[in-house]
């Protein structure tokens, strides 16, 4: 297990600098370390789900919590933004969110536990007229009709099968979360969507949010279905 000296985690994990010399360290995954939590800060810090860190990996170890409907026994594994943690035991399930201090947990019902929304990075073509789909958590998706699909658009994965359940396109009127910059965390509906003619310009999306109209670049928006991948609070 990879560990590394308070003083140098980022800061939206959200714990003590000096109570402690050391902290588990997040392991190489499809989460960048300033942008996700180690899986065992998430059982003992976040969701204080055990007294110490000895606790904490016993119940990773045995494999007592999963990330999107697998056992991770990786105390760093790295959980970031719309993983689904689930804690068969004591039936909770929990999905990670954009916030404004780096990312947050929230409840959900056992009815939303069962799906995912994940954001088109990029793709391809491949063979036999199929494309490739990147997604932000580092799966990648054969699908049919390629030209349906695009950069920046949301799917709903069935996390049982990989299946997609819906496909919401990147588009004005459509529901978004901030997921970095200053403006992390919030939300609202696409009001303009500006597309840089130049390399001297950005690419922008201005959301229209209950009090405030926000202006962002293009790669900091994330396209969200409505309150199921809200969270809500209990």
């Amino acid at each position: 297990m990879k560990a590394m000296k308070r003083y140098t985690m980022p800061k939206q994990w959200g714990i003590s600098r000096k109570t402690h010399t050391w902290v588990v360290s997040s392991i190489p995954g499809p989460h960048a370390k300033k942008n996700c939590l180690p899986l065992q800060i998430v059982i003992r810090d976040v969701l204080k789900l055990a007294d110490n860190a000895k606790e904490a990996r016993k119940a990773i170890f045995q494999g007592r919590v999963l990330v999107d409907k697998k056992p991770r026994k990786e105390p760093g594994h790295p959980v970031g933004l719309m993983d689904m943690i689930e804690i068969p035991e004591t039936k909770k399930f929990y999905r990670v969110l954009a916030s404004r201090k780096g990312v947050e947990l929230k409840s959900v019902a056992a009815e939303a536990a069962g799906h995912k929304l994940c954001r088109i990075e990029d793709k391809r073509n491949i063979k036999g007229g199929m494309v490739q789909l990147s997604l932000h958590d580092g799966r990648n998706l054969v699908v049919k009709g390629g030209k349906d699909y695009g950069r920046g658009d949301a799917l709903v994965l069935n996390l049982a099968d990989q299946k997609v359940i819906k496909h919401i396109k990147f588009a004005k009127g459509a529901e978004a979360l901030i997921i970095a910059g200053r403006n992390r965390g919030e939300r609202g509906k696409i009001k303009d969507i500006k597309v840089r003619k130049n390399m001297l310009e950005k690419s922008t999306v201005t959301i229209q949010g209950k009090e405030k109209e926000t202006k962002t670049p293009l790669d900091y928006v994330m396209i969200i279905d409505g309150p199921a991948h809200r969270g809500s609070k209990k």
